[in-house]
């Protein structure tokens, strides 16, 4: 019989709704069956520019992805094959020369902030969450994040909020709010992590079922 190919799963929302978070907590209650694939890994490398420049960036749109290395990453997974990911810096905005292995497994849970936006990538998911998640809180955890892992400061990591990160939502992540499968809160708990879960597993069955 031949195999079916994984089920890409997409998690969608804003900067610090908590897709992280819930695509960890989905592969640990999927046991083993589920892989991690982020789409920050693919933000473009600006080592050509100065620091001066990459600072004045808006690091917020959906240009900043290299969007063709992350569609062969995903066209590798579909077909159960490994691959090599690329790192990537965001302290200094560059790519790093080491690469990261990838082994798909019979679910992929891939989160980001725009993967229902190119219609060659959406129609690559066979289901799709959006996280919902307030304006402070997803600026709360932006904060704790940036401060602690990325180098920044509180000024600077406010005002981009403010001047790029927001603006940007709003324009480019909340449409995709309407081409979710799922729409789950920010702030969802053990159970409603159980019935995503439930939801994936019965779709992986039907997927093996019909194979």
């Amino acid at each position: 019989m031949k195999k079916r190919p994984p089920l890409l799963v997409a998690i969608v929302g804003g900067s610090g709704s908590g897709k992280t978070w819930l695509a960890k907590r989905l592969k640990r209650e999927l046991r083993g069956n589920a892989a991690h694939l982020s789409l920050d890994h693919f933000y473009r490398d600006r080592s050509d520019l100065s620091p001066n420049r990459r600072a004045r960036l808006n690091f917020d749109t959906p240009a900043c992805i290299d969007w063709k290395t992350f569609h062969r990453v995903l066209s590798a997974a579909l077909r159960s094959r490994s691959i090599r990911l690329p790192s990537y810096d965001f302290k200094t905005h560059c790519r790093l020369s080491r690469q990261v292995a990838f082994t798909p497994k019979p679910i992929v849970l891939v989160e980001g902030l725009w993967l229902l936006r190119p219609p060659f990538l959406r129609r690559l998911f066979a289901f799709a969450v959006f996280l919902d998640c307030p304006i402070r809180k997803r600026l709360r955890r932006r904060l704790d994040r940036d401060l602690h892992s990325r180098g920044r400061s509180p000024v600077s990591v406010r005002a981009q909020f403010w001047k790029t990160v927001q603006p940007m939502h709003k324009k480019f992540v909340q449409p995709q709010r309407r081409r979710a499968d799922l729409i789950a809160s920010g702030d969802c708990g053990e159970r409603e992590v159980e019935k995503i879960a439930a939801t994936l597993r019965s779709l992986r069955t039907i997927a093996s079922d019909r194979g």
